[in-house]
């Protein structure tokens, strides 16, 4: 079960070693200006592999537990499926379900795992086996790998990273788990944090926050939801950034540092290296400034 790139690794190895009964992923969705239906990369990994797949718009409800009850699975594999599993589906196979998990848990619980630890400064992140159970991303865990966090990596960069990593731990945790060789460890609630779904909205930056905050979030927030200011009116997307611990010229004033665009912060400054104007092709920062004269005009 599972829906986005990240799955996929985890798919493939499992078809490598496992005589895989089914593919359960979400529903296509409308993309794009025409809202064209487009299948999720899972399924379309799951058809290469001619493999069955099945998206229903509720794993939980009988119609969803019957089909998957066809099947008899011994075991359900989980990763980043999307939506929540109810007790009679996480007790319908015979080993139970277990779920391959972007964070080295109990830290970073719930739907962005990649992305906030990435926007809370951590040094490393990883992934988790655990055994599921009905709460969210709380149940005991049977394997895990720590990665450090590189000084300029993305949340793209970094789920590429712990998607292939999640896929060849889950190999190794899966025969261990069924032969009763793991020692499946309680989580320790009082370390457990939380990370909340992401929305659109949330990549408009606040210059109100300090150069290292703001530079932390575009990293956090690439490719997906994007960062972005605007300027005379226009969208300006933000791809990559540089923290400076200079004197700000004023919060959300457009400045430049060292031939590159720059917008002061309420601490420090933030240059501009890679950037897009709304409907223009993405830039560097000299070259955007060689053709905006009036950049330091607000």
């Amino acid at each position: 079960m599972g829906t986005p790139d990240f799955a996929v690794p985890s798919l493939v190895q499992l078809a490598e070693n496992y005589q895989v009964k089914g593919v359960i992923t979400q529903p296509d969705r409308p993309s794009g200006r025409g809202r064209k239906l487009v299948p999720p990369p899972v399924k379309e990994t799951a058809h290469s592999l001619g493999l069955e797949i099945f998206q229903p718009k509720d794993t939980n409800e009988d119609p969803s537990l019957e089909k998957i009850k066809s099947w008899d699975p011994d075991l359900i594999c989980v990763a980043a499926y999307g939506q929540i599993l109810r007790p009679p589906l996480l007790t319908l196979p015979r080993f139970g379900c277990i779920n391959v998990h972007a964070s080295l848990l109990p830290r970073w619980r719930g739907a962005s795992p990649i992305n906030a630890a990435i926007l809370n400064g951590d040094k490393e992140s990883g992934v988790t086996i655990m055994k599921m159970g009905p709460g969210l991303d709380d149940g005991p865990i049977l394997n895990q790998k720590t990665v450090e966090i590189r000084p300029d990596e993305t949340a793209g960069s970094l789920s590429d990273r712990l998607a292939n990593l999640g896929g060849e731990l889950l190999i190794e945790t899966i025969p261990l788990f069924i032969e009763g060789k793991i020692d499946p460890q309680i989580q320790d609630k009082s370390l457990a944090t939380y990370a909340h779904l992401l929305k659109k909205q949330t990549g408009e930056l606040n210059f109100e926050e300090s150069a290292i905050t703001l530079a932390l979030k575009v990293r956090a927030f690439s490719p997906w939801p994007g960062t972005f200011t605007f300027w005379h009116k226009s969208r300006l997307i933000i791809h990559q950034v540089r923290a400076k611990d200079v004197t700000s010229p004023g919060v959300g004033v457009f400045t430049k540092y060292e031939g590159y665009p720059a917008i002061g912060t309420r601490k420090g400054v933030l240059v501009l290296d890679i950037i897009q104007l709304a409907g223009k092709k993405k830039v560097n920062g000299i070259e955007f400034l060689n053709g905006t004269p009036d950049w330091e005009i607000n």
